[in-house]
């Protein structure tokens, strides 16, 4: 308690709370949608007759087109200035609530509600990465952001209403989705909107101190007032080093090798999040069982991320991801030898020593091993072999349910992930700046 009351005191303002309350009610809602869209798709086309394998694809193809989308609404919000990043967010959502009525129109085995699901699922990714830089973005009102909190907000968020989903689901069908979808979409809109007019509010609060600055210093020598002005000795500092992506790989070959394990580890966590159900019904669970699973483990994400700056001051970044690595194995391999609903609920406690120190911890790594221009590629790079471990393990995962079962599915994921820790222990030691 006393650690939370020292990260906030900077945010009691008024104007202060008001922006990060709505800023973490954009993260909040934006992972309910990925609960209804994204948790429960395998549920939703299973019951539309589809197979794993059709699913896998679907899943796939949703997120190429996010990839595709990414650049192209990050280019068009920073070129509009005045619509912005938060009016191409509420078009992108408005958009997505015009997708969802797919959900309800189109019948099962038909490519339409495939493309119904790549494209919701398509526009929901594309939008993480801008309101990641949403804070960036707000930060210019001269309030700080705390995005940590936030993103909190977010897995809070998304861990009740997935496993409140799992229930109503098995109570009232899977029309139950699409409505839950259109909701929290609404919600989305309506935190996006009271956003901007806060952000709006404290702009205006900003440049009226400012003016009220500027009067004040007409009065003052011009002595007095030289003292009074900011440096700018960020101006003077070289811009970071634009790097071609050969070249960082070529400079940097132990590095591209850990992200090579990177996508060992995230192949069990995509197969966890896209074929939970399957999973969970192999040993006898339902949708109910498989939403408060995955509620579970994103619950278990928050007091890691949250505390993790406290972990970084006591252990290096290296033992972290190491420890993370055998976090990754051991929880998949449980789900391996799960015969119960039970032991993959008491699998899931490895998420606190997992994807929860995992993701910090590489991010906190690669800033602190490299310059800032290569961080820059370190981190895309990263990104990047997450993506592609998920579409690789969409299109795999699928494919081997469909052939050989989730027990299969779970070993295969399991040889994987060792793999990949095996990969992180004998290189992570050896990457220095």
């Amino acid at each position: 308690m006393v650690f939370y009351k020292r990260s906030i005191r900077c945010y009691n303002t008024p104007m202060s709370k008001r922006l990060n309350f709505w800023y973490g009610s954009i993260f909040g809602t934006y992972w309910m949608i990925y609960a209804v869209v994204s948790s429960f798709a395998s549920v939703f086309m299973l019951a539309k007759g589809y197979s794993n394998a059709q699913i896998g694809v679907t899943l796939a193809a949703a997120n190429i087109l996010a990839v595709v989308l990414q650049p192209v609404t990050a280019n068009l919000a920073d070129r509009s200035e005045k619509v912005g990043a938060i009016g191409i967010s509420q078009i992108m959502t408005v958009m997505m609530m015009v997708f969802t009525i797919g959900m309800f129109c189109f019948g099962g085995g038909g490519i339409a509600l495939c493309v119904t699901f790549v494209l919701l699922i398509a526009w929901h990714t594309a939008l993480q990465p801008m309101f990641n830089a949403l804070t960036f973005k707000l930060e210019e009102s001269g309030i700080p952001v705390n995005f940590g909190i936030a993103r909190s907000v977010g897995s809070l968020a998304y861990s009740i209403l997935v496993a409140a989903l799992g229930t109503i689901v098995e109570h009232l069908g899977i029309l139950s989705l699409p409505v839950t979808a259109e909701i929290v979409c609404g919600m989305l809109l309506i935190s996006l909107f009271l956003t901007g007019r806060t952000f709006r509010q404290a702009l205006r609060a900003k440049a009226g101190a400012a003016g009220d600055r500027r009067a004040a210093q007409k009065d003052q020598p011009l002595q007095e007032r030289s003292a009074d002005q900011p440096l700018q000795a960020a101006a003077d500092e070289p811009g970071e080093e634009n790097i071609p992506l050969r070249e960082f790989i070529r400079r940097n070959k132990l590095f591209f090798v850990l992200n090579l394990g990177v996508v060992g580890l995230f192949f069990s966590n995509s197969i966890l999040n896209n074929y939970m159900v399957q999973i969970v019904t192999d040993v006898g669970g339902t949708s109910e069982d498989m939403g408060r699973i995955l509620g579970v483990m994103a619950f278990l994400e928050i007091p890691t991320m949250v505390f993790f700056t406290r972990l970084k001051k006591r252990f290096s970044c290296q033992l972290l991801l190491k420890v993370a690595s055998a976090g990754f194995t051991v929880k998949i391999g449980l789900c391996w030898l799960a015969g119960s609903v039970a032991m993959l609920y008491a699998a899931q406690a490895f998420q606190l020593v997992s994807f929860a120190l995992f993701l910090p911890g590489m991010v906190y790594f690669t800033g602190e091993n490299m310059s800032p221009g290569e961080a820059v590629r370190g981190q895309a790079l990263f990104t990047t072999m997450i993506t592609v471990t998920t579409i690789f393990s969409s299109l795999l995962g699928g494919w081997i349910l469909d052939v050989s079962g989730a027990k299969m599915l779970t070993f295969i994921a399991t040889l994987a992930t060792a793999a990949g820790a095996v990969i992180v222990f004998a290189v992570v030691d050896r990457i220095r700046k």
